[in-house]
């Protein structure tokens, strides 16, 4: 809950209300997952919304033959769709990565949202956008960057987004990612990716060893991946809805 809780203020400063809801939200329906294992399926009913409390995930299509295309990861403090409840069935999978925690909120938790904690509902709105904005890049990325552009912008915004989250160490993070799921994610064969890795260490932007990722400048990579970070959205846009301020203007203290 800390890394949504972190997330979401950058847009909105939350009170102690708010948190107290998200905390309740995040503690109640608790359910974990091994690595690789599918959270909902593709054709499945939707009847909550998953939180991811910890660990790595990815939203996934396949086709007949076993061919995949990631089209989203998902890191602790994501919410997975979080209207996706009003679906009649899935139109794509959430696999875990790594062992995974969800916390699974229900259709209730949005609805008093909605009705009693307006700066949370704001909040989870700039977090859909954000999603949208994501999305979009990404189908840049497999449209228009080459191999070496699109698998250093991908590792840039993995790098940014876990040290929004409070998920980073230095310049180094987590990261447990297999060439295929990045091969999966940028639309290139595992030895195509497995080159560009290559090009990017012996270039000195990246080093990957085992589960860690290590980014010794952060610049540089942002360069070689034509990387703008404007579309996550990470420049507190949301300060005029502070909490503190709104509730001291309506005699809340």
């Amino acid at each position: 809950m800390a890394s949504l809780v972190r997330k979401l203020e950058q847009f909105v400063r939350l009170s102690a209300a708010d948190h107290a809801i998200l905390n309740r939200a995040s503690s109640e329906r608790v359910r974990r997952f091994g690595p690789r294992v599918d959270i909902v399926r593709e054709g499945e009913k939707p009847t909550d919304v998953h939180l991811i409390l910890s660990g790595w995930a990815c939203r996934y299509k396949q086709l007949e033959d076993g061919r995949r295309q990631v089209v989203s990861f998902f890191l602790p403090g994501d919410i997975c769709d979080s209207n996706v409840f009003i679906l009649r069935e899935m139109d794509h999978s959430i696999g875990t990565i790594t062992a995974v925690s969800t916390a699974d909120l229900s259709r209730d938790f949005f609805e008093e949202v909605a009705a009693n904690h307006s700066r949370i509902a704001t909040a989870l709105w700039w977090d859909t956008l954000v999603n949208a904005a994501i999305q979009r890049e990404w189908t840049m990325n497999l449209g228009q960057r080459t191999a070496l552009e699109r698998t250093a912008h991908l590792l840039c915004e993995i790098w940014l987004r876990l040290r929004l989250a409070g998920l980073t160490s230095g310049n180094s993070c987590e990261f447990p990612l297999t060439q295929a799921d990045l091969a999966d994610a940028t639309g290139l064969s595992k030895v195509h990716l497995n080159r560009t890795l290559q090009e990017l260490r012996a270039a000195g932007l990246i080093v990957l060893k085992g589960r860690t990722l290590a980014v010794p400048d952060l610049d540089r990579l942002m360069r070689a991946g034509l990387f703008n970070p404007n579309y996550l959205h990470m420049d507190h846009e949301g300060r005029q809805l502070d909490a503190r301020t709104v509730d001291a203007a309506a005699g809340c203290g």
